[in-house]
């Protein structure tokens, strides 16, 4: 991080990398606890995406950060929407009950993320692009 990076800053770049990494992570789980077919499919590209992002929210720096963080704040609320969606009126067919293995938890999860990452991303955007200060 360049040494105009605040470290209120740095702190929401750790904890979103970690909501990142811990929402792919319940995903994968999710897969090799036995969800298969198209969501199977779903839920390991969430996976992958979400480590994706999380690595670009501790590597990159500029205006890639500022693109990564957007880009981690809007998976995030994709992913619960889809989630709420699920558990309501239905997605590509699939309804989701609560009851069901790490619901509540992936609620959780995904909600202070969104929180999160949305300080984050605030943070990041008002820093402007600290490599060209």
């Amino acid at each position: 991080m360049t040494s105009t990076t605040t470290p209120a800053l740095r702190v929401m770049r750790i904890l979103s990398t970690l909501l990142l990494l811990a929402t792919g992570g319940i995903h994968l789980f999710l897969v090799f606890d036995g969800v298969g077919g198209v969501l199977g499919v779903l839920f390991v590209l969430n996976a992958v995406a979400a480590l994706v992002l999380a690595i670009g929210m501790a590597a990159l720096r500029g205006r890639l950060l500022q693109s990564a963080t957007v880009l981690s704040l809007l998976f995030l609320i994709a992913t619960l929407g889809a989630l709420l969606l699920a558990l309501t009126v239905g997605l590509f067919g699939i309804t989701e009950v609560w009851t069901f293995t790490l619901v509540p938890q992936t609620v959780v999860v995904e909600s202070v993320g969104i929180v999160v990452l949305a300080v984050t991303t605030v943070l990041v955007l008002r820093g402007g692009t600290p490599g060209r200060r």
